[in-house]
């Protein structure tokens, strides 16, 4: 396995507003995907992305995301299941245009594995 980068770190928010104001306005990010009224927002940031999740009602039910970007989103699945651990899904593709699973550490922290996927057109 070859992790390349850190690719994003996604972080909850209670007001999608509020955090899309703080860091487009305020911090002066460029936004990418999502805005005020989404559940999902990105901004760019250098070369990876911080993400804004709006975190479920009632609390804080999770922390955020750490995404790495990789050479092998499937390899890395597959070698992942066959030393017998479950993670939440099988690689999928995704509108934003990359391919990814994600899996829960022991401790609860989510990781990502992606890769951009290359429009071949």
């Amino acid at each position: 396995m070859t992790v390349e980068h850190i690719s994003a770190v996604t972080l909850a928010v209670q007001d999608m507003a509020r955090g899309v104001d703080f860091y487009r306005a305020r911090v002066g990010l460029e936004l990418l995907y999502g805005g005020p009224g989404a559940s999902f927002t990105s901004f760019k940031l250098g070369p990876g992305y911080l993400n804004l999740i709006l975190a479920a009602e009632g609390g804080w039910s999770w922390w955020g995301r750490l995404i790495l970007h990789v050479d092998d989103v499937d390899a890395i699945y597959h070698r992942l299941v066959d030393t017998g651990l479950t993670p939440d899904s099988p690689p999928q593709n995704a509108a934003w245009g990359e391919r990814y699973f994600h899996i829960t550490d022991p401790d609860g922290h989510e990781l990502s594995f992606a890769r951009r996927i290359v429009d071949e057109r």
